[in-house]
């Protein structure tokens, strides 16, 4: 049989999908005789790939069909903020809460960029060394998407859906969470309302971006200024530094993480300044760090156990049936402290 091509080099998936007019996630789970496509779509790749010359490699389709016994998890940051920050530590024993229901192991590695996650993730994925992976800290445009879905890694966007290109997403709503504390921040009385953000190319900073400001804008705060960090405790330092040092300081702040938000407790205490009779704060995500520190922060808590937990329900129910659903977790809920009050109030 003609194999259609003239030239020598090897046939991967991408010709297969391209030459039967279906997607590479498409091409493996037939190749790879998994559920998840229709029978004429799976015997169409099937004669492509006869056509093209490319046969399945029975050592890798045997152990495609065994039992996953390992999902990954990338995590492109450095390792002593992880260790620093409490969501992380929470989100992934909640993904080993499914993982030992399942008797399978989490593969975990820490990267340098978005670049050098790819690159893992290809190499676990073609070494048969995870049936799936768990994406995280989503992107616009995200590279990873098209790379990891091009060579038919079974994952879960762990983000906004509007980031997860084909994958199926699990995430909380960012925007509705930022409105809320913005509200209860104006109900309050404050009219000077700033915040301080992750890292700027993050998709969620992004999503909670621009809540903020047409929140601010709808509730007719002024300017709202929003200062982007790293979410480590010297990056929170530094912009609530340069925020409460401006010709308009903030009455209120709202911060992006629990370790930014304490970090903005110590250097407005530095300052000489009261919480909350000079300045309120808001947290995100409740840790026992927000109850620890006195005055004890107010914050968007969520349960980042159960969101872990989620991810990885759902990545099982792709590599069970070839597809998932996207679905929301539990929306933050504001949950106020003492570090809360109207502007200039007194305790």
């Amino acid at each position: 049989m003609s194999r259609g091509r003239s030239d020598t080099r090897r046939v991967t998936i991408r010709d297969v999908a391209d030459r039967a007019g279906v997607s590479t996630a498409a091409v493996s789970l037939a190749l790879n005789d998994r559920p998840g496509v229709s029978a004429a779509t799976r015997e169409r790749i099937l004669a492509t790939a006869r056509e093209l010359g490319w046969t399945p490699n029975t050592a890798a389709r045997a152990l495609s069909a065994r039992q996953v016994d390992t999902v990954g998890l990338v995590l492109a940051r450095p390792a002593p903020m992880l260790g620093r920050e409490p969501f992380y530590m929470d989100f992934i024993a909640g993904v080993e809460s499914v993982l030992v229901e399942r008797r399978c192991s989490l593969l975990l590695r820490l990267v340098g960029s978005i670049e050098e996650e790819i690159d893992v993730q290809r190499e676990w994925w073609q070494g048969r060394r995870v049936g799936g992976s768990l994406l995280v800290d989503l992107r616009t445009d995200d590279p990873r998407i098209p790379a990891l879905s091009a060579v038919g890694l079974p994952a879960v966007a762990v983000g906004d859906p509007s980031l997860a290109g084909p994958y199926p997403a699990v995430w909380t709503d960012d925007d509705r969470a930022v409105r809320e504390a913005v509200r209860y921040l104006a109900a309050l009385g404050h009219r000077r309302i700033a915040r301080v953000g992750g890292p700027a190319g993050l998709g969620h900073s992004a999503v909670r971006t621009r809540a903020f400001e047409e929140v601010s804008a709808e509730l007719g705060l002024g300017d709202a200024v929003s200062l982007p960090a790293d979410y480590s405790g010297e990056g929170g330092s530094r912009a609530t530094r340069t925020l409460l040092a401006s010709a308009h300081r903030p009455t209120a702040v709202l911060y992006d993480n629990d370790v930014m938000a304490v970090a903005g407790l110590s250097v407005a205490t530095e300052m000489g300044l009261r919480v909350p009779q000079d300045l309120s704060l808001v947290a995100w995500d409740d840790s026992q760090l927000c109850r620890l520190v006195r005055p004890r922060l107010s914050a968007m808590s969520r349960d980042v156990f159960g969101f872990g937990a989620q991810a990885a329900r759902c990545l099982f129910e792709v590599l069970d049936d070839g597809t998932a659903p996207s679905r929301p977790a539990p929306d933050p809920v504001l949950v106020p402290r003492e570090s809360t009050a109207p502007p200039g109030a007194e305790r």
